[in-house]
């Protein structure tokens, strides 16, 4: 401990100089560190602050112990700040250039002292030290806990908005376009639905999926439920091929996207249809399948009942054959039909022969009594097989069609 005379005399100087230097501190904050400048900080806040601690640090520099200084303060500072949007390296560069700024200030008192400057120096620094690694950690760590709280919320924030699109029904006082807004959308984009299943109960199907979709310029907004991760993404120029090859890129991916749509006040719809196109991948396989903008598809999503019926009828003695006859003949017909008429690509995709597509396909029109030269009867096969698709359970195994 100091001698009484000198621990007065400390005293005395800490409340008259503080205030001053203080105001100094601050100066030099505002002129070094962009961010004070903002008004993000109240400037009163920040004066306010920064006397607390040098009050503090002078405290603990009298006392020679730095452990019996109250360092809670400056975790409500830390806080504060971290709730206000400061980044950390700033926040901590605030009190480096406080406590640097008292230490110069004590060499300035004792150098003109004869006795004893040099052994008071040497143990006002080390009290100083250990005060300001303290200060520094509390700050941290208090910042960290605080950070994260805004984290979470702003999560659950967003996470609320992408459902309200969703859904259709936003807050009393956010329709589609504000939520948007609060979301970060640009004005004027086009947008796509993007759902995929998760692997676990709440494990997202699509992780990271939102910070690669950043890197690229592309806004997009997430929800997480048990079964599904649910994304809503603001489209950049003609960037849904973007979209698409970084959802395709993620291991073990089963997802499906919406075609794109201009108003927000859409989203519900494509948000059904993205979830179709899920549904039309084979059950348990990882694959992505982007939502066919033919109006007929949409028409099967949007009348499901109707669908049934149609797929019934027109495939009626195709769901009849035997389990494997009938898996091998309607998923040629799906692979011809998402491919633009190709028998070649079809093959591909099936491991085949162009040439077996093609009699498949003759065996699938004899049964059915339709023929894929007719539009009329290609118009109710491509029904048919969007609602059959849209008609299976989880095992791949096609529903009653008739209840």
């Amino acid at each position: 401990m100091l001698p009484s005379a000198e621990h007065t005399r400390l005293g005395a100087w800490s409340a008259s100089s503080l205030t001053q230097l203080a105001d100094t501190v601050v100066d030099e904050v505002v002129q070094r560190i962009g961010f004070y400048r903002t008004g993000v900080v109240p400037a009163e806040d920040l004066r306010a602050s920064i006397e607390h601690s040098l009050r503090l640090a002078m405290a603990a520099v009298d006392a020679r112990h730095g452990r019996a200084v109250d360092i809670e303060p400056a975790r409500e500072i830390a806080a504060r700040r971290a709730r206000a949007g400061a980044p950390l390296p700033e926040v901590l560069k605030v009190y480096r250039i406080a406590f640097a700024t008292l230490w110069r200030a004590l060499v300035d008192r004792e150098r003109p002292r004869s006795t004893g400057t040099t052994e008071e120096l040497l143990g006002a620094a080390t009290a100083l030290l250990q005060f300001a690694d303290r200060h520094a950690d509390a700050m941290t760590e208090a910042y960290r806990e605080a950070n994260a709280e805004v984290l979470l919320l702003k999560h659950r924030r967003r996470s609320a908005l992408v459902e309200a699109l969703l859904t259709g029904h936003p807050a009393p006082d956010a329709g589609p376009w504000e939520a948007a807004a609060l979301l970060g959308f640009p004005r004027g984009a086009r947008h796509v639905v993007v759902v995929a299943d998760t692997p676990r109960v709440a494990e997202e199907g699509l992780p990271g999926v939102e910070g690669r979709l950043a890197e690229t310029g592309i806004v997009s907004a997430w929800r997480l439920t048990p079964a599904q991760q649910l994304g809503v993404i603001a489209l950049q120029d003609d960037s849904v091929s973007t979209v698409i090859d970084i959802v395709r890129s993620t291991p073990g991916a089963r997802a499906g996207i919406s075609p794109p749509f201009d108003s927000l006040s859409d989203t519900p719809r494509a948000s059904r249809l993205a979830q179709a196109a899920l549904q039309t991948l084979p059950a348990k396989k990882e694959g992505v399948h982007v939502f066919s903008s033919s109006p007929l598809a949409a028409l099967v999503v949007c009348a499901p009942e109707e669908g049934r019926r149609v797929a019934a009828r027109v495939l009626g003695p195709v769901l009849a054959l035997p389990a494997e006859d009938r898996v091998t003949m309607t998923d040629t017909l799906w692979a011809y039909l998402s491919n633009s008429g190709s028998a070649e690509k079809a093959a591909q995709l099936l491991y085949c022969h162009s040439n077996t597509v093609r009699y498949r396909l003759r065996r699938l029109q004899d049964l059915t009594g339709r023929r894929l030269s007719d539009p009329r009867d290609a118009a109710e096969l491509t029904a048919a097989i969007y609602a059959l698709r849209l008609n299976q359970d989880a095992t791949g195994d096609v529903v009653d069609l008739d209840s």
